[in-house]
């Protein structure tokens, strides 16, 4: 076992799991926030239309849990991307400017968590769920906001959270990606 496995975090999670840890947590959290935004704009996206995306109907809390899990798994690509080097390196290299090198890993993290929350906006409503939806022929799905502000909204806000509950469980600190833009 390697010496950084054997190191604490501020909260005491060792760094071997501190990454996964913080992912999922911050993803689930992270969903959860998204989650409760649109269920102020329209409740029977999270209840309807996210079962519907699998073919489901709606029953009980089933979009909660499939949005839930959705958050968890989109938290642990996040934390498996900023843990490695070169996204690590990026997120950790001090720069020149005044600004950006007053900033702290934390809101670093959370700007990485936005630009990814941005990133799976552009990405699954907008390219993957209508190819989805075509593909598995079910009309339920079919009101789902891809394109809504609050769909866009909802996504950074998810990335944003998930960035701040990362930095909070994690400790990167201790970490040393090298200099990736460097060459």
């Amino acid at each position: 076992m390697s010496a950084e496995s054997d190191t604490q975090s501020a909260v005491g999670i060792e760094n071997a799991i501190g990454w996964p840890l913080g992912s999922a947590l911050g993803g689930a959290i992270g969903a959860l926030a998204f989650g409760l935004l649109m269920w102020v704009y329209d409740p029977d996206t999270v209840s309807a239309a996210i079962p519907g995306i699998y073919g489901l109907d709606p029953v009980g809390v089933v979009g909660w849990g499939i949005h839930i899990a959705h958050g968890i798994l989109l938290g642990l690509l996040f934390g498996l991307l900023v843990t490695r080097n070169v996204f690590l390196g990026v997120i950790m290299t001090s720069p020149e400017t005044g600004a950006l090198s007053r900033t702290g890993l934390t809101l670093r993290l959370i700007g990485a968590g936005f630009v990814f929350g941005l990133a799976i906006w552009a990405i699954l409503p907008l390219l993957v769920l209508p190819v989805w939806i075509e593909a598995i022929g079910t009309g339920t799905a079919t009101e789902f906001p891809t394109t809504a502000i609050e769909s866009m909204l909802g996504h950074v806000i998810f990335g944003s959270v998930l960035g701040l509950v990362f930095a909070l469980v994690t400790d990167l600190r201790s970490r040393s990606p090298g200099t990736p833009l460097e060459g």
